[in-house]
């Protein structure tokens, strides 16, 4: 049992199952999932509607990735040294002890300036849990290594947590680790910027190339959360976005330049919308 081959996997490893036999497959429920994103976009802040968001909306490939992963020699290895990532994440003093210029230096000044912790994000998905079970499995694991790169991603891109960043890390997300809640809310989130800045007779912008652009590179690049994070974090950041096809978002810069010539600030984009109300 202990000698897995690239295209089998037991159903358990060590003591955890694969897959929970009590768990319930996921129905899509775009209604609810256009519910809690009308939530959503009354504050962008409030990271609790996002998750009933991709439970409403489930990615149909993911227990098929997750075995192949896990199946994989560099899957088994993740798993046997990266338990959970918050805790890694969150040592900063460790990370600072890491070269300038490494991701994890610019890891660490992303998530201090934002006042972001990775442990604050599980908190965040905690609270939208409410009374459904939960399963410790590799299903489980794996699904958190998604949501604890998540900022990661930002650092890697560069894009910002403005509201355009936000939509553009999604979307590059979708290629990632394709769920259809990824894909909705990139580019429904990009609709509402754009109709929002209509109000205020904001100059036309390449809102929709930007998230576009994003999509794409996410597609060159290989999946973040299946590499070992503490070699990542450990690399220079310019070298990592040349290993991995990550090249400066140009259409993501061309609208913020854009607003800035017309006064408008990309980080507070709620602002030039209440002014035209």
């Amino acid at each position: 049992m202990n000698a897995l081959t690239h295209d089998f996997v037991p159903e358990m490893l060590g003591d955890r199952p694969f897959s929970d036999p009590a768990r319930v497959p996921l129905k899509f429920r775009p209604f609810k999932a256009l519910g809690h994103f009308r939530n959503l976009i009354k504050d962008k802040e409030n990271t609790a509607e996002v998750f009933p968001i991709f439970e409403a909306l489930p990615r149909r490939d993911f227990v098929p990735s997750a075995r192949a992963y896990i199946a994989s020699e560099a899957g088994r290895k993740v798993y046997g040294a990266e338990a959970e990532l918050p805790p890694i994440l969150d040592d900063h003093d460790a990370l600072r002890r890491l070269p300038a210029g490494t991701v994890g230096h610019a890891y660490c000044d992303f998530m201090e300036a934002e006042g972001l912790t990775a442990a604050g994000l599980v908190e965040e998905e905690a609270k939208s849990w409410g009374e459904r079970p939960r399963h410790d499995d590799v299903l489980a694991w794996y699904g958190r290594r998604h949501r604890d790169t998540h900022d990661l991603l930002h650092v890697l891109t560069g894009y910002g947590r403005d509201a355009l960043g936000e939509q553009c890390v999604l979307a590059f997300t979708y290629s990632q680790s394709p769920s259809p809640a990824h894909l909705f809310l990139g580019y429904a989130g990009a609709w509402e910027i754009s109709r929002r800045l209509k109000k205020v007779g904001a100059v036309d912008t390449p809102i929709f190339k930007a998230v576009r652009e994003a999509q794409l590179s996410g597609k060159a690049c290989p999946r973040v959360a299946e590499m070992p994070i503490r070699e990542l974090l450990a690399k220079p950041l310019d070298e990592a976005r040349v290993k991995f096809n990550i090249a400066r978002p140009h259409y993501y810069h061309e609208v913020h330049r854009l607003w800035r010539e017309t006064a408008i600030d990309p980080y507070d984009l709620l602002s030039a919308a209440k002014k035209a109300a």
